[in-house]
């Protein structure tokens, strides 16, 4: 039997994690007249009756206390030519710089779907658990909306990927 090495560390794990090729969405939320967004890559289809997705977010994100007071959150899919959004809610900035000048509406609910995406939807939180410095955020689908019909933003290598067509993708250069 091997010895337990013991725990890994952050960084040697998120090196490991960027070989798994993802999409990436923007989760969005909102609390009064505040709207808050954040950009991701860990969220995943749960289930189809009914319809769920499931985010994980950083518990000291700004939007993630939103999401848990309002019960609510909307999620856009990037398209390839929306590098610069998702670059914009991946900093630390103010909601207000956030969402300056960006293309969106409000769906039903009144959350922030993004203009140009290749959909979105809207979210009822149905259950929060805590996993490390995380919240998994599992919610039933309410709305759904159909975008543009274009290749998606993509992200690999701790680098944006872009697919060409339907049968290639142009991956980021290895270090």
């Amino acid at each position: 039997m091997t010895p337990d090495p013991g725990p890994l560390d952050g960084l040697t794990f998120r090196r490991w994690m960027a070989h798994w090729a993802t999409g990436v969405s923007v989760v969005t939320a909102r609390e009064f007249e505040t709207d808050a967004g954040l950009t991701v890559n860990a969220l995943l289809s749960v289930s189809l009756a009914p319809p769920s997705l499931l985010v994980s977010l950083s518990r000291d994100a700004d939007t993630t206390p939103i999401i848990e007071r309002s019960g609510r959150f909307a999620v856009s899919f990037l398209a390839f030519d929306q590098r610069p959004v998702s670059e914009r809610f991946a900093r630390t900035i103010s909601s207000g710089e956030k969402f300056r000048d960006l293309p969106f509406h409000r769906g039903p609910n009144g959350l922030v779907l993004l203009d140009g995406a290749l959909g979105g939807a809207e979210c009822r939180v149905v259950s929060k658990t805590p996993a490390y410095d995380h919240l998994l955020i599992l919610g039933e689908v309410v709305h759904l909306e159909s975008g543009r019909e274009v290749e998606p933003l993509l992200f690999h290598r701790s680098g944006y990927s872009e697919a060409v067509g339907n049968d290639t993708v142009r991956l980021p250069k290895r270090p």
